[in-house]
């Protein structure tokens, strides 16, 4: 009875995957799906497209402007940033709080293009711009420019790949699905 009883509490207050999102812009993202565990600071500044997945449990950090492309998934336990402040702390000391603009301070918008993948614990930093079609790998740590297509882990994240080559033996077996992804893949329908 306990365990039942465990199962219908967690069933009712656990996260949850919520489908939709209504964009800044006003526009409905009726394939979008964001859980209910994941915290979204300033949502009016996260630029969305549609068919994106965002998990449980992860930071997205929309403050400085943070673009999701279409198609985008973000696992779990992961940060999305635009804003750092820890150089600023170690700056400023005791001073840093009620600074309005702190020395060192990074406030930059940062880019996931269409159908990249955020693997699990991962953060990606202020000002990064990640290509599309990116695979980020489990734990790694993103900051600055990753190119389009490209495989990516570690800490720095460093180039270990390229998802086309990935690609390339499921697309020969599946010559129907070429057609879709040479359109997202060229550019010619990015959300």
């Amino acid at each position: 009875m306990r365990e039942w009883l465990q199962g219908r509490w967690r069933a009712l207050v656990g996260p949850r995957m919520l489908y939709g999102w209504r964009r800044g812009d006003g526009r409905w993202l009726a394939h979008t799906r964001i859980s209910s565990a994941t915290r979204i600071e300033s949502p009016q500044r996260l630029d969305i497209g549609d068919h994106v997945y965002v998990g449980p449990f992860n930071l997205l950090d929309a403050s400085g402007g943070l673009h999701l492309g279409e198609g985008v998934q973000v696992t779990t336990h992961c940060a999305l940033l635009t804003h750092s402040s820890h150089r600023a702390l170690r700056l400023a000391g005791r001073s840093y709080w009620g600074s309005a603009e702190p020395p060192g301070v990074v406030r930059a918008a940062t880019h996931i293009g269409a159908y990249s993948f955020i693997g699990p614990h991962s953060v990606v930093m202020a000002g990064s711009r990640i290509g599309r079609g990116v695979l980020v790998k489990a734990y790694s740590y993103v900051d600055g420019e990753v190119p389009d297509f490209a495989v990516v882990a570690g800490q720095p994240a460093r180039v270990v790949g390229d998802t086309r080559e990935l690609d390339r033996p499921w697309l020969q077996a599946h010559p129907e699905a070429r057609a879709a992804y040479d359109a997202w893949a060229d550019g010619r329908a990015d959300g």
